[in-house]
């Protein structure tokens, strides 16, 4: 019987798979499984819909010559998250009948790739949607690209002259380009600078509010946040421009909770504090109009809505709502005019936007299968603690098991001892070692029948789990993964009409023993080890990790010297077929030797020279000298990643 059909009359098939995988929680509809096994990505051009398999994107990859692992954009999905904040805004704003308008701006430092920032002015065009940029650099690339006089861009972070200049010189040609007070000291360099450009700045300013909020990202709000400015330096600032008959440049409010807020409720007790901060501002005689309330929209991750690091208990219709309602509130009470509402979503915009694939290349279990005991010590006269060690792999019985459980513990660490001490030889400490884990492996069988599990066997399942060697490196595709403990959704692209029957820990290919994944996402809990196929060596065993477009291109690092992996921009055309627009080849060896200062002429110089000593030596012949040389210059050429 083949085996979809056996796993089908066995109660297994791709509805089990995406509940196990919690693809329907943590998709938003993006992501799905088809009824014959693979996951798939919906995209969609106008009226035109399709669901498209990974695996088939990996196939036509594959035949156009470009290996895993890949990273895959979706610019569908960019333009329907995009589509999807502004209008559900324009909604929020209809129906509290506020006065003002919403005008979203994108951070470039949440992904600075070209293509993406390209991507979201082409697709922002439409709702005005803008840039934000907290660097010199970044303001550079924004002024290339957005062009929008109705789109803003924010500039935030330090500013020298430089910066400021450039800025002002935008404002000239007709763009809206916010200037935001990080510090006190950027207010004399703005002025002077305008002053110099004859133009009249814009000028925002970053308040710090005493309001905090949960999530991996909590410091970047409160009191004690890096940037912004306190109640008395605002009153500074004001007085500062008021004395020098600038007060009419001040326009923006602005502040920043920190990103992926899980709470919806710290989220409304932010927009009360920082609404009295803008009512304040007009009352001194500041004009405003503009209230930015900076990022934190979040992901679920997880899929479980809740308010934990990795999840929202929000949707962006009750996030918008609030926002409109709780300004609307506090100006009315105040009898301040609706400001325009800025906000700075990156992750909630762009974190759906990619999607990492990697091929599994090997697997390592703990599982010992041994049904001769004896056979494992080859009837030898076996040391005390090896023999007691035997004996309670001869008693295993379900009853009991947390004992027996124990018990193989402490024997296991005597022969630790006595090894140390000389006292087992490194055949005896194997074959201790293949005793001991086939003792875990029967009560890990067992366990299943017991009716309640003891405390001490509960974790045993993710102990024992496998480790499944993936294609890619954790610090420069998910760098997150490993700084933070960020949680991205893992499942296979296919045979999601299996029975997954293995528990696994994924770990890349660099020597690193961080370089591993062993928390996963859960409704309830975190997992700590996924649910997997069996490997099969003949057969591609292809891992996808989700929501990974924000922060981790920008932050990946060269550990270990591997470089970007192959990236691949994908959409649907007007005829409802996959467009491949842009394919960009991963970083060659050569590619990422030069980044740490490495010269290939140089390096291919020097081992020459040592090629050269070996042929002298007679060690080599010229024609394998030839060969080696050629491997060199080959691997040189080749991507950093495995190459089958």
């Amino acid at each position: 019987m083949a085996k979809g059909i056996a796993d089908a009359f066995n109660g297994w098939n791709a509805v089990k798979s995406s509940e196990l995988y919690g693809v329907d929680a943590w998709g938003s509809g993006y992501f799905g499984v088809s009824s014959d096994g693979f996951t798939t990505v919906c995209l969609k051009h106008g009226e035109t819909t399709a669901d498209v398999k990974l695996f088939d994107i990996v196939t036509e990859l594959r035949d156009r010559g470009m290996r895993l692992p890949v990273l895959l954009r979706f610019s569908d999905i960019l333009a329907s998250r995009i589509r999807l904040i502004n209008e559900t805004f324009a909604k929020a704003i209809a129906d509290y009948n506020y006065q003002g308008r919403y005008r979203g701006v994108y951070p470039i430092k949440v992904n600075q790739q070209q293509q993406a920032v390209q991507d979201v002015v082409t697709y922002g065009k439409a709702y005005h949607h803008g840039l934000e940029a907290g660097s010199k650099a970044e303001l550079i690339a924004a002024l290339a690209y957005l062009h929008d006089p109705e789109a803003y861009i924010v500039c935030n972070g330090y500013k020298d002259e430089e910066f400021v200049s450039l800025a002002l010189s935008s404002l000239k040609m007709g763009l809206q380009t916010m200037l935001v007070l990080e510090s006190l000291d950027e207010l004399d360099i703005i002025l002077e600078t305008a002053k110099r450009l004859n133009v009249k700045p814009r000028i925002g300013v970053r308040v710090k509010l005493s309001s905090k909020v949960g999530g991996k990202w909590s410091e970047s709000g409160g009191d004690r946040s890096v940037f912004g400015l306190t109640p008395n330096q605002l009153i500074l600032a004001v007085d500062r421009l008021r004395a020098a008959g600038a007060l009419d440049c001040l326009e923006m409010l602005h502040y920043h909770l920190g990103s992926q807020v899980p709470n919806i409720r710290e989220i409304r007790d932010t927009i009360k504090e920082a609404s009295r901060f803008y009512v304040g501002l007009v009352k001194e005689g500041a004009p405003m109009g503009i209230f930015d309330i900076g990022g934190g929209l979040a992901i679920d991750y997880d899929g479980s809505q809740t308010n934990f690091e990795s999840s929202a208990n929000y949707d962006i219709a009750e996030y918008c709502a609030d926002v409109v309602e709780g300004i609307m509130n506090a100006c009315d009470q105040a009898q301040v005019a609706h400001p325009t509402i800025i906000s700075e979503s990156g992750r909630a915009l762009i974190g759906y936007y990619s999607v990492l694939l990697v091929d599994v290349l090997a697997t390592a279990s703990f599982e010992v299968h041994e049904a001769d005991l004896d056979a494992m010590t080859q009837g030898e006269a076996l040391p005390e603690c090896i023999a007691n060690l035997l004996d309670v792999a001869k008693q295993l019985r379900t009853k009991n098991l947390s004992e027996y459980f124990n018990d193989a513990l402490y024997y296991r660490e005597e022969v630790h001892k006595a090894f140390k001490q000389g006292l087992v030889s490194l055949r005896q400490h194997a074959a201790a070692d293949r005793i001991f884990w086939s003792i875990l492996t029967r009560i890990r069988a067992e366990v299943p029948k017991l009716k309640y599990v003891p405390e001490d066997l509960r974790g045993l399942d993710e102990a024992m789990a496998d480790i499944y060697y993936c294609n890619f490196s954790v610090f420069q595709s998910l760098p997150d993964a490993w700084a933070i403990d960020q949680l991205f959704p893992f499942m296979p692209i296919h045979r999601l009409c299996e029975r997954p029957t293995r528990s696994a820990h994924l770990s890349d290919i660099t020597c690193d023993c961080d370089g591993q994944i062993d928390k996963f996402i859960d409704l309830h809990d975190v997992k700590h080890a996924l649910p997997l196929h069996v490997f099969k060596k003949d057969e591609d065993y292809i891992l996808g990790a989700f929501l990974v477009g924000a922060y981790q291109e920008t932050l990946g690092d060269l550990h270990n010297l591997f470089g970007d992996t192959n990236v691949v921009s994908i959409r649907l055309d007007s005829d409802g077929e996959l467009e491949f627009t842009e394919e960009v080849e991963g970083d060659t060896v050569e590619e990422v030797l030069s980044y740490v200062e490495y010269n290939t002429s140089e390096l291919v110089s020097r081992f020459r020279r040592l090629t050269d000593r070996a042929l002298k030596k007679r060690s080599i012949t010229a024609e394998e000298r030839r060969a080696i040389l050629e491997a060199y210059a080959s691997g040189l050429r080749g991507y950093t990643y495995f190459e089958a």
